[in-house]
């Protein structure tokens, strides 16, 4: 589909980092639409690049995790999930991170969505990966600020968890839906 109009870039005019932390920054810009209007405080948050498996055993189970998040004060199924560390391919991050926190791997690996948490401000994107025939081939070895059970779900389990928005991380919601439409 071509769109009725081009969309310019645009340009920093200023650019001053307000906060650095090891897994996220935030940036002030000041910038300049092609229209020639300036937007005086823009703020940009940039994190590493996000990853995020739907896994399927051997016996057609979906690995599902369950663990607390602080920012809505509550406890929800998810998908295993993660960054990519530096130097890391998304795919070797989703398979590191599927092994550490659910101690399932092998199986059969294929991109299913790319996505942006949200594109106006931040610098990220999150790669969701569909991974089937996982066998579990370890423990779970997880990092001393982590606290995740593991639960193997049926399909019809996952799927009412999202009819009954009880999977509200947007990022994993989203390949899951995929997944169920196709």
């Amino acid at each position: 589909m071509k769109p009725s109009k081009d969309i310019g870039k645009w340009k920093v005019l200023t650019s001053e980092r307000i906060a650095n932390a090891p897994w996220f920054n935030v940036r002030k810009e000041k910038v300049q639409l092609p229209s020639g209007a300036i937007i005086p405080d823009y703020y940009v948050l940039d994190y590493p690049n996000w990853i995020n498996v739907i896994g399927l055993t051997t016996k057609q189970e979906m690995v599902m995790i369950r663990q607390y998040r602080h920012g809505i004060e509550q406890v929800h199924y998810e998908l295993a999930a993660g960054v990519c560390d530096p130097g890391e391919t998304p795919l070797a991050s989703a398979k590191r991170e599927l092994l550490e926190e659910t101690g399932y791997g092998g199986g059969q690996w294929q991109l299913w969505a790319t996505l942006s948490a949200n594109p106006a401000t931040h610098s990220n994107l999150s790669y969701s990966y569909l991974a089937t025939d996982l066998v579990k081939v370890q423990e779970q070895k997880l990092e001393q600020t982590e606290d995740i059970s593991v639960h193997l779900l049926k399909k019809e389990e996952v799927k009412l968890l999202l009819l009954n928005n009880q999977i509200p991380q947007a990022l994993h919601s989203a390949p899951l839906w995929k997944y169920f439409s196709l």
